[in-house]
């Protein structure tokens, strides 16, 4: 509820998987929101990253800047982003629920160097399944982006809460796979300017 799309039409695709990019944060380390960070360069490379590597429906998860987003895809507006990540995650998975979708991926809009190679193999690891978790970690590390399965979904929402996201319902699970990627890219969180 309260929830707004917009942009490009959204539209339902049943059997696929949904894309968000977490940009709905203030980025108060980083000294501004970084869903305007390079110029919204950061922005772009992060929807490419899920648009190109195999999801068919990528939002922008905004809250406290609005900006127009990619063409290749639509604003997800988070009224109670101050709230923390957790706010964050629970609208963009019941969005993903509401879309019948078979899963979808949570990325962030601060880590530039993740391209869509690394979607790609998170997706072809967990076959697009709707039971499947996982998550992509760089030399170990753990990472982003996130495939949570449609399966998953009502556990997350009811999971998150204030600044933790979908972190606390994948934590000890032993059937999260973890793919690495740190062949790909660093998956570096970027926290200040550069």
């Amino acid at each position: 509820m309260g929830e707004e799309m917009r942009g490009p039409t959204h539209r339902r695709d049943p059997g696929g998987i949904m894309g968000v990019v977490l940009a709905a944060g203030a980025g108060r380390r980083y000294g501004a929101p970084k869903i305007v960070a390079g110029e919204g360069d950061w922005l772009r490379r992060s929807v490419d990253a899920l648009a190109d590597g195999g999801c068919g429906v990528v939002m922008v998860a905004m809250g406290a800047r609005i900006v127009d987003p990619p063409d290749n895809a639509s604003m997800l507006i988070v009224p109670g982003w101050r709230s923390g990540v957790g706010e964050t995650v629970r609208v963009a998975a019941t969005a993903a629920l509401d879309a019948d979708v078979d899963g979808m991926v949570f990325h962030v809009v601060d880590t530039p160097d993740v391209g869509p190679e690394v979607t790609i193999r998170l997706l072809e690891a967990v076959g697009r399944r709707r039971d499947r978790i996982a998550r992509v970690v760089f030399g170990g590390r753990p990472g982003h982006p996130v495939y949570i399965g449609a399966d998953h979904l009502t556990g997350v929402i009811a999971t998150v809460a204030g600044d933790v996201g979908a972190q606390s319902y994948l934590a000890g699970r032993a059937d999260l796979l973890r793919v690495e990627c740190g062949d790909l890219a660093s998956g570096q969180d970027r926290d200040t300017p550069t």
